[in-house]
């Protein structure tokens, strides 16, 4: 009994001495802090510990372009929408983290059309812009990265049927893309309304140069999205080519990657998608994960048409 209660007593003289030590611990944490005291109206103290600065302000370049061309920053209104659209997304962390991931999996694809078709590179933000990369669809029914509706996608030869949507075919409805911004280069002359005009339209963009008389994307009155539409691509730009500038440190082991791939031509219909998977050594998962295109659980084939299926080695 006797060595009970010791047990007891030491117990106790433990849990007090932790008690103790924690309490040292938050009077030594709250003396980092900037602390200052009140006196209220009855003579008593108040004693107010101000926490840490949880956001930082960040120092914003003075200057930035898209597609070499340069935003007029010196324009104190220009500088409040870019400033808007950098903290806006540098301070919604989990999307601007998985975001620099996944692009990891997908800009040297996008880089490499872009590159080949003779289009800037910095039009890969607009696909963040547009998508975050993910095969999103749109209120209005456009999908993909790159966001097309069904009659633009059709307008520029990517198949839109049943089985098959290539606006979610990376390779293609890139080129598609690319497809479009020249064209509408060839109109405005200038990246940035080019760029522009993917969010309203080539006619849109046009008739509100003409109706306000200017030609500068930053000297017209638009709609919210289209106003704020360069600052959110430039805004991804800053932020992907100066990470550490706004937090974000990102070891390159932790960034996603694309499996090395198999490629299958198919000249032929499939019936069913599940059992060719599994005939060809993979599975249902692996081939709708990374051919996105098809929508179906099979795959009609007319004649003398083919596609190439990817499947991981």
């Amino acid at each position: 009994m006797q060595r009970f209660h010791l047990i007891v007593i030491y117990t106790l003289i433990a849990l007090l001495i932790g008690v103790v030590l924690f309490q040292f611990k938050l009077l030594e944490e709250a003396s980092k802090q900037p602390q200052f005291t009140v006196n209220t109206s009855d003579g008593n103290q108040i004693r107010i510990t101000i926490p840490d600065k949880r956001v930082n302000i960040f120092s914003l370049p003075d200057k930035v372009n898209f597609a070499s061309e340069e935003l007029p920053l010196k324009d104190p209104e220009v500088r409040e929408r870019f400033e808007r659209e950098i903290y806006v997304n540098a301070y919604w962390e989990s999307n601007a983290i998985l975001l620099m991931k996944r692009a990891n999996k997908f800009l040297p694809t996008i880089e490499k059309i872009l590159k080949e078709n003779g289009v800037p590179e910095d039009f890969k933000y607009l696909a963040m812009a547009e998508s975050n990369l993910l095969n999103v669809v749109s209120p209005a029914g456009a999908r993909g990265f790159w966001q097309f509706m069904d009659a633009t996608a059709k307008e520029y030869n990517l198949e839109v049927s049943a089985d098959v949507d290539e606006r979610y075919h990376l390779e293609k409805s890139t080129v598609a893309a690319c497809k479009y911004l020249k064209k509408a280069y060839a109109s405005f002359g200038n990246w940035t309304s080019v760029a522009a005009s993917y969010n309203m339209g080539i006619s849109g963009l046009s008739k509100r140069k003409n109706e306000q008389r200017h030609n500068n994307y930053y000297d017209l009155w638009l709609n919210e999205e289209t106003s704020r539409y360069i600052f959110r691509i430039v805004a991804f730009k800053e932020l992907f080519e100066h990470p550490s500038r706004y937090g974000f440190d990102i070891p390159s082991k932790e960034l996603y990657n694309r499996p090395t791939f198999r490629e299958l031509t198919v000249d032929s219909s499939i019936p069913n998608l599940a059992d060719w998977a599994i005939k060809h050594g993979s599975s249902y998962k692996d081939l709708k994960i990374h051919n996105p295109w098809l929508r179906s659980t099979k795959l009609n084939v007319s004649k003398g048409k083919t596609y190439t299926i990817l499947l991981p080695v």
